[in-house]
């Protein structure tokens, strides 16, 4: 089955190097795994949603950076504030078909572990 890939940018993608002035000026640097994952999920046909803290204002430096490294996506959702962030979904007729699944990862460690 097909899924949407909600994916954070920085510290899961991209080097996290701090605050987002910093982000904006710094060589990006990607994270072991991502491109291999996104490969992988791609071909598998899951939709490849980014998700970021940055503000709208900074999307096309965002774009030039993830671009830079070979990233590549479906649609970039900018400003998603730091902190928690929920998903809400309803459950299908079928319940045992999971519809909403959480993976923290720890920041800068890359995507290699994931399994979906």
């Amino acid at each position: 089955m097909k899924k949407i890939i909600f994916l954070d940018i920085d510290g899961c993608v991209l080097y996290h190097k701090g605050n987002l002035s910093t982000q904006l000026i710094a060589k990006p640097d990607l994270l072991p795994g991502v491109i291999e994952k996104l490969n992988e999920w791609d071909a598998a046909g899951h939709k490849i949603i980014l998700v970021t803290g940055r503000k709208e204002s900074m999307r096309k430096i965002t774009e030039k950076q993830l671009s830079s490294v070979g990233v590549f996506y479906d649609q970039l959702v900018m400003g998603c504030n730091r902190g928690e962030r929920i998903l809400i979904n309803d459950l299908k007729s079928d319940e045992s078909l999971n519809v909403a699944t959480a993976i923290e990862l720890k920041r800068n460690k890359g995507l290699t572990e994931i399994k979906l």
